[in-house]
């Protein structure tokens, strides 16, 4: 950490400060906006006081960040194309994260403040796409490769489709338990079973249900919203201070090697499938000149790329060996034969047995430009969880009060947060954004339609326009202010 502070210029460091405060507040607004989604059940049903229920959220929302991993973190760093990442330099790594994350903070903000639950993960991911399609139209690229689209592709069918699973998971959940369980005090109200028994609380097993699966629900909640901010972090140190961070400087001996043997093996990948790859990389053709300072990951290049990367690292057995230059220069020749990589292995005419190979490839290339310093995942995990603790009251009535018609039942409580549990915890699996507060609340929507409570067309209504105008409304705001703040940067 204190190697990030000596020999900084004071702009570069004041920037830095302030753009690590920025990401830091966005994840405190997630906690808050996000969270609340999370404990909506359990405390609408009584199965915990409010303040109780915030404050475990908040201890598991921290958790879920710390155990988590750096798989969806780097999901949304991919968002942007490869030239983007490997080309910036530190005006233009100002610009992208001041401006997607300005965009990201406002709309979360406006959407909370009016109590819509709206989703953190679609406004995050549209500024991202607003700053890649932004950073197009400024540089004359072509929009097509503005944006890495198959990974924005992949990411919008988990995003459309979680909240649909959602819907009709919680629902037939519902009518399982109603099936299995039809007499079953579960099915009661708070209000009527106050009304009956003259109790306040749910009975104890549908109790320890609601509360078991809310904490889940905030744990993976953790897990995935906050590899967001994680990912932010990581674009911020490598866009300001590349030569710290573009490479993992705490990678091992045998990490090293195994990114030179996975270069070294991919050339021979190359080479037994060069029948098939031979005019597409344009193996065994000569090359003339250098890699120039500033390039696009060309197909064409890479036998000059891995013949430069295995130069570079040739007796490296300590990524501080390299010079902050040397740094910036190996993690550009990864990311490029990475991307080469991916594109190959969408090849139909590669055998399906190569194409696996090429993706164990793949992780052994990216296994020390993938990563996150500990302080990093501590800062983003504390950020999350205390933002967790505060502002929760007003998406609670929303989920509690204004989905449906009639007041929830424990059972359509605990379907809703079983169903969300599961749903998040899947998208972790496979490394993919999903949003919370759209799993959430259509669960909640789902198991008023099993329940033929209704729906409130007036909520249902805000919450449908949140979701269709997050993505448009968060790129307009992050390509408007990315081009505004190019100007200045020059």
């Amino acid at each position: 950490m204190f190697d990030l502070i000596l020999g900084l210029d004071a702009w570069v460091l004041a920037s830095l400060v302030l753009a690590l405060a920025f990401v830091l507040f966005f994840e405190f607004i997630n906690g808050f906006h996000d969270t609340a989604n999370a404990v909506a059940t359990v405390i609408y049903t009584k199965a915990m006081s409010a303040y109780t229920a915030v404050i475990l959220s908040g201890i598991f929302n921290f958790l879920g960040v710390l155990l988590g991993g750096v798989g969806v973190a780097y999901a949304i760093v991919h968002l942007l194309p490869v030239e983007l990442l490997i080309n910036v330099n530190t005006g233009h790594g100002l610009a992208m994260v001041f401006s997607l994350l300005a965009a990201a903070i406002a709309w979360n903000l406006g959407t909370w403040y009016l109590g819509i639950p709206a989703s953190s993960s679609h406004t995050l991911i549209g500024s991202i796409l607003g700053v890649g399609l932004g950073n197009a139209l400024i540089t004359d690229v072509p929009l097509a490769d503005g944006v890495n689209w198959q990974k924005a592709i992949d990411i919008a069918i988990s995003l459309v489709v979680s909240p649909l699973a959602g819907f009709l998971v919680a629902a037939l959940l519902l009518l399982g338990l109603k099936w299995w369980l039809p007499t079953s005090k579960m099915h009661n109200t708070p209000e009527t079973r106050k009304e009956i028994k003259g109790k306040k609380h749910p009975p104890f097993w549908n109790r320890l249900v609601l509360v078991l699966s809310a904490m889940a629900v905030s744990f993976v909640h953790g897990s995935n919203d906050g590899q967001k901010g994680i990912g932010m972090i990581m674009l911020v140190l490598i866009g300001i201070v590349p030569g710290l961070f573009v490479l993992d400087l705490n990678s091992t001996t045998y990490q090293i090697e195994r990114t030179r043997d996975a270069t070294l093996h991919l050339s021979q990948f190359y080479q037994r499938n060069s029948a098939t790859l031979s005019d597409y990389l344009a193996l065994g053709k000569a090359h003339e000149g250098e890699m120039p300072a500033l390039f696009r990951c060309d197909p064409k290049q890479t036998e000059v790329t891995i013949e430069a990367l295995l130069e570079d690292l040739k007796g490296i057995t300590d990524y501080n060996m390299l010079d902050p230059e040397k740094r910036i220069e190996v993690r550009r020749y990864l990311l490029c034969l990475d991307d080469t990589a991916k594109k190959v292995g969408k090849l139909s005419e590669l055998p399906s047995r190569e194409r696996a190979d090429l993706g164990k490839l793949r992780k052994d290339l990216t296994g020390t430009t993938e990563y996150a310093p500990f302080w990093v995942i501590f800062a983003v995990a504390l950020s999350l969880g205390i933002g967790t603790m505060v502002g929760w009251k007003r998406v609670v009535l929303t989920v509690g009060e204004k989905i449906g018609k009639q007041g929830m039942t424990y059972a359509q409580g605990m379907s809703a947060q079983i169903t969300a549990t599961c749903a998040i915890g899947m998208a972790n699996l496979f490394s993919l954004p999903v949003s919370t507060t759209h799993v959430l609340s259509s669960g909640v929507a789902g198991t008023m339609v099993a329940n033929k409570s209704g729906l409130q067309g007036g909520t249902i209504r805000n919450i449908l326009m949140a979701w269709l105008l997050t993505l448009p409304v968060s790129m307009g705001l992050a390509a408007g202010l990315f081009w505004i703040a190019t100007r200045f940067v020059g």
